[in-house]
């Protein structure tokens, strides 16, 4: 299985970033300015539209070397050759997205607490997103938010690499990166910015400057 960079995650949100050719846009100049991963999430959207979104990203995210990750639909990834897919605890099993990927594309797992965590299966997936830290207005179904406190005592006992995901904002990422998390993940902290570019250097910045 693939190593992965997961400093700085971004979750395109298509609302925030005006639609399709937005989310391009935004993922584009902000994979430009050090953006590691770039994740699809579209809930909303029907597969067609779907298909259409993963095509154009990930054509403009290959020349760069950042991976696209497909979240939940797996006939998606396959079909546009994403470098893999993230899912959540009641979406497809790991068991069955990693058979049917194969083992050399990533997976991801939210998580949001610890017996999730402990029972995450480290022979099948690349990393764990771990959240809500903080309150979101992006995932309306998202688990009940973890707090700082609580998020440290997890990445205190994680087993495999991390990503904080959760309402994670500039001037944010710095305590998450000190509690050990290996990157965050962020939607409207470069989704529907003025400059995503900047934004995302802002956070990188941020992000470095926590590390040991």
């Amino acid at each position: 299985m693939r190593d992965l960079d997961l400093s700085l995650y971004l979750v395109l949100d298509p609302e925030l970033c005006g639609g399709l050719a937005g989310m391009v846009q935004t993922a584009h100049r902000a994979a430009q300015a050090g953006a590691s991963v770039v994740q699809l999430r579209a809930p909303q959207w029907k597969k067609r539209q779907y298909l259409q979104a993963a095509t154009e990203l990930k054509a403009a995210l290959d020349p760069l070397g950042v991976p696209l990750i497909i979240n939940d639909h797996l006939d998606i990834a396959l079909a546009v050759d994403a470098a893999g897919v993230h899912v959540g605890q009641a979406d497809l099993p790991v068991e069955v997205v990693r058979r049917l990927l194969g083992p050399d594309k990533l997976i991801g797992l939210s998580t949001s607490n610890a017996s999730q965590l402990a029972a995450a299966p480290l022979h099948l997936i690349n990393y764990v997103g771990v959240g809500p830290v903080y309150p979101t207005g992006t995932k309306p179904d998202a688990s009940p938010v973890i707090g700082l406190a609580a998020f440290s005592q997890l990445m205190r006992d994680k087993r495999l690499p991390a990503v904080a995901i959760g309402g994670i904002q500039a001037g944010m990422a710095a305590p998450l990166i000190a509690a050990g998390v290996d990157g965050v993940a962020v939607v409207s902290a470069i989704c529907g910015r003025p400059d995503p570019a900047a934004a995302t250097a802002a956070l990188l910045n941020e992000i470095r400057g926590a590390r040991p």
